[in-house]
């Protein structure tokens, strides 16, 4: 097998510690339109189960991973004043300044939508929402400060699990809209 990234295949390629799959399905990792899509992209991911609990948020995912809730990203599904979805990718530890990100892509307003409204347009359930595979090709917004960080973590397709993926990776593969509409929790 020839090197991957410049590591023989015989050294688990990682990234800042963490395993990471290039793409094999690891045995223990659930299959999802989140994972396939990682697979087919190509994208280094590593991946990372965790006890999920219901209403605990990003708190309880960067707690059992035992990482700074700052870098678990959390998939949000929005829409504007017209009922266009649209996704915004945030920081765990922040919330979306919704009035903010309404001026700065040229809408009147943005709000959250209702999880079934999420989930038909996602086609994942709310705590399992993933910016990756989702059934509907919609318009992805990333906070620009996620771009600082190293390695973000990013769910899944499930509740209880999450991927770690390089920040650039979500830039070149999804195409996100950079925005700053970060408030402190």
């Amino acid at each position: 097998m020839s090197p991957v990234n410049g590591l023989s295949s015989c050294t688990p390629p990682t990234i800042h510690g963490a395993r990471i799959n290039l793409m094999k399905n690891d045995s223990h990792a659930p299959e999802t339109p989140a994972t396939k899509f990682l697979q087919q992209q190509r994208i280094a991911h590593s991946n990372h189960l965790y006890a999920y609990e219901e209403h605990g948020g990003t708190k309880v995912s960067a707690r059992e991973l035992n990482v700074d809730e700052h870098a678990v990203v959390k998939t949000l599904v929005m829409e504007d004043d017209t009922g266009k979805p649209l996704i915004v990718l945030m920081h765990g530890d922040r919330k979306v300044s919704t009035k903010e990100l309404a001026r700065q892509i040229g809408v009147k307003k943005v709000s959250p939508c209702t999880p079934e409204t999420a989930n038909r347009h996602t086609g994942y359930l709310i705590g399992g929402t993933s910016p990756f595979g989702t059934k509907k090709t919609l318009p992805i917004h990333l906070e620009k400060s996620i771009l600082d960080l190293p390695l973000v973590y990013v769910n899944g397709g499930r509740r209880g699990y999450l991927v770690g993926v390089h920040p650039h990776d979500i830039v070149a593969h999804l195409k996100p809209r950079i925005v700053e509409c970060a408030l402190k929790e």
